[in-house]
């Protein structure tokens, strides 16, 4: 797809997140709930939003504040937590570093898992061209309102949100929905099967470290498979050179 202008670019960008923000909110509601639940208030909830904007950290951090831990604690967790963070920006950085300061520090604080695969995704089939900011900021200005409207809705709503909902059940399913599209290779498809089974041996590490453990792992694996893969073509070239001699 070839964009006319920026703003068809924008457009596209929030029509192709649209449907995934149906799996933030959900979580967004959690986190709102929580904090009303702690006898906050939707003014401190929604500064505390504002100024994290990380639906894993804001929750850990949450649950922490609950515990009375330690304010070193806390913000030491939070930044581990969003470390996957520097290798989404390294990916991006390609595609978007020449763009000014006053553009980067916008598309830095508003990067989200569900962007960055988005954003990913479209760059690799080469359709973002010249239009790549204007699309990057229509798909994470829609993430952006989709979890602070939900957290708001959570933090005035409460614990009148029934158990029963099982809120948390749509969050994977949002991801499944990204991860199955960019399957296109061996290296993903041996980045998720060993990012994935990491996630699942690791869920149980403290301050959320199977995160990152999985998306490490899931890194190397990718870069192996592909390193083998171009290896293979070369090593059955000589092969065959030495057989014809």
């Amino acid at each position: 797809m070839n964009y006319r202008s920026g703003t068809h670019a924008f457009v596209h960008g929030a029509h192709t997140a649209s449907p995934l923000t149906t799996g933030v909110i959900p979580f967004g509601l959690i986190a709102g709930v929580t904090a009303a639940g702690m006898g906050m208030s939707p003014t401190t909830t929604m500064g505390m939003t504002l100024l994290f904007y990380s639906g894993s950290a804001q929750i850990a951090v949450l649950q922490m504040l609950q515990n009375g831990a330690l304010p070193l604690t806390i913000v030491l967790t939070a930044l581990v937590i969003n470390l996957r963070f520097l290798m989404y920006s390294a990916s991006l950085a390609p595609h978007l570093h020449h763009l000014p300061r006053h553009k980067t520090w916008p598309l830095s604080y508003l990067l989200a898992d569900q962007v960055f695969a988005l954003f990913s995704l479209r760059s690799a089939s080469g359709g973002l061209g010249r239009f790549a900011f204007q699309y990057y900021m229509g798909a994470a200005v829609t993430m952006w309102m989709g979890w602070n409207l939900a957290v708001l809705a959570g933090a005035f709503l409460g614990a009148r949100i029934p158990e029963a909902w099982s809120l948390g059940f749509t969050i994977p399913l949002s991801f499944l929905a990204l991860l199955i599209p960019g399957l296109r290779n061996a290296a993903t498809l041996g980045a998720a099967v060993v990012g994935g089974s990491l996630a699942v041996l690791a869920v149980d590490l403290p301050y959320n470290l199977g995160m990152l453990t999985a998306s490490v792992g899931g890194v190397v694996a990718g870069l192996i498979v592909e390193h083998l893969r171009k290896d293979l073509p070369a090593a059955q070239g000589n092969e065959a050179e030495q057989e014809a001699s």
